[in-house]
Formats: structure tokens, C-alpha cells, sequence
């Protein structure tokens, strides 16, 4: 597989938890995974979050890219 010319399309997505930044990642690569054929990889650009009244961290938000591998 990987000694075949591929194309690749990237997507930009905004994943978000109230848990962490590894949830917020694995709930946009999710999401993505049920939405675009033969998802292949990602790169985080951007990480937030929101932070409440009280101080305290009630919302991750991680900005990534994706990529699918375009059909022949």
C-alpha cells in the first residue's frame, strides 16, 4: 500500500471536551472517521480552552488537521 503514488485531501477540524486535550483530539478524529473515507492521519495546530468563572478549566478545544486519501 504505502509503495503506491497516493493523494492525500487535509481538513481542518475543531475537536472539544470538557475532559482533556486527548479527547478533544480523539473526538475530531471520531467524528472524521465516520464522515470521510480512509482517514489516514492528523496534526494538531492549535490548542484552548475556556476557562469558567470559578478558574478552572471547563472546556478543551484543539484545532487539527486531517487527512484522507483520495480514490483513484
Amino acid at each position: 500500500m504505502y509503495g503506491e503514488d497516493r493523494v492525500y485531501k487535509k481538513v481542518e477540524l475543531i475537536g472539544t471536551s470538557k475532559k482533556s486535550i486527548e479527547d478533544a483530539i480523539q473526538s475530531a478524529v471520531t467524528r472524521a472517521h465516520t464522515t470521510l473515507e480512509k482517514l489516514s492521519w492528523f496534526e494538531v495546530g492549535e490548542v484552548r480552552g475556556h476557562v469558567g468563572e470559578d478558574g478552572i478549566v471547563n472546556e478543551y478545544q484543539v484545532v487539527l488537521k486531517a487527512a484522507f486519501q483520495l480514490k483513484k
